[in-house]
């Protein structure tokens, strides 16, 4: 389930990055459709990341942390997107999505069923 879920947000990540750049240039349509296509892979690494503590016989602190800290980064996500498209100012949100990005990552890859670093 490990690499079902790292690979769903690994995909989710390319794909918000061809959204911003689709905005950039202009193509409102592709936009629309990579959009929608990313909210379904946020469902499915909440859908995975559920699966995963479901399937854990000890849960800590640090694994809900990393949770609710994946959730946020599912928003920041979002905001920056949506900030992006209505052509508002981004700067806090992209420096915030990217703090608990790597803190999730981190957290991700140093409980015991990430890799070890």
């Amino acid at each position: 389930m490990t690499h079902a879920h790292i690979t769903t947000w690994v995909l989710a990540l390319i794909l918000f990055f061809i959204a911003i750049s689709l905005h950039k240039s202009g193509k409102q349509r592709g936009l629309k459709i990579v959009q929608m296509i990313l909210r379904l892979f946020y469902l499915f690494i909440i859908a995975t990341g559920v699966m995963m503590l479901v399937d854990m016989t000890a849960i800590s602190t640090m694994h809900w942390i990393k949770a609710i800290l994946g959730i946020i980064v599912i928003g920041f996500f979002e905001m920056v997107l949506a900030s992006t498209i209505k052509g508002k100012s981004t700067g806090a949100a992209w420096l915030l999505f990217v703090i608990a990005f790597v803190a999730v990552v981190y957290l991700g890859l140093s409980l015991p069923l990430g890799f070890y670093i």
